[in-house]
């Protein structure tokens, strides 16, 4: 397992649609999402998109039990998610704040679908069809953004409501947010 260089926004690669992932149950597959694991707890992250480390692949990873960067976010389960669909299960929408590990140091509130079905596959491609709510789906909403070339400060709709997050949460370790 390998901790792979973040890509940060302003780089190319971040504003392009990923490509479906064709192949399962490869090793090249499954290195690549340990490789994301590993990334993404180094950075305390909520999840990552293989975009985010210059991977051209429609490909997220997300979940955890606790979060330092959202201490007051509820445990989220570790998952796969290869060539996802979603589905709002509502139009009801929620502002809530983001951050993100390609903008790091910044926070921002992002109106989301609050609750959603979404589909996919695993890495092994076993179906996954999960409905989800609350900071479960923001998280799902985030990461698959990335996938189709979409940074979450492309979302917010009051920039005052965007800033540093030592300055809007001064609370929580600087550093966690870098």
């Amino acid at each position: 397992m390998t901790v792979r260089e973040i890509l940060r926004m302003g780089d190319p690669r971040l504003l392009r649609v990923a490509q479906p992932v064709t192949q399962f149950d490869t090793p090249e597959l499954h290195a690549l999402v340990a490789d994301m694991f590993e990334t993404m707890h180094a950075a305390n992250g909520a999840g990552l998109a293989a975009p985010q480390i210059g991977v051209d692949l429609q490909l997220v990873i997300f979940g955890f039990g606790s979060n330092q960067r959202y201490p007051d976010a509820p445990p989220v389960p570790e998952t796969v998610l290869i060539n996802p669909v979603l589905t709002p299960l509502s139009d009801e929408m929620e502002e809530g704040v983001e951050g993100c590990l390609s903008v790091p140091g910044l926070r921002g509130s992002v109106p989301r679908y609050t609750r959603l079905h979404y589909e996919g596959f695993d890495q092994f491609g076993k179906r996954i069809v999960r409905d989800a709510e609350g900071f479960h789906a923001r998280v799902v909403q985030h990461e698959v953004d990335h996938l189709l070339g979409i940074l979450y400060p492309m979302r917010i709709r009051d920039f005052s409501r965007f800033g540093f997050t030592e300055v809007m949460f001064p609370h929580l370790d600087p550093g966690a947010d870098d």
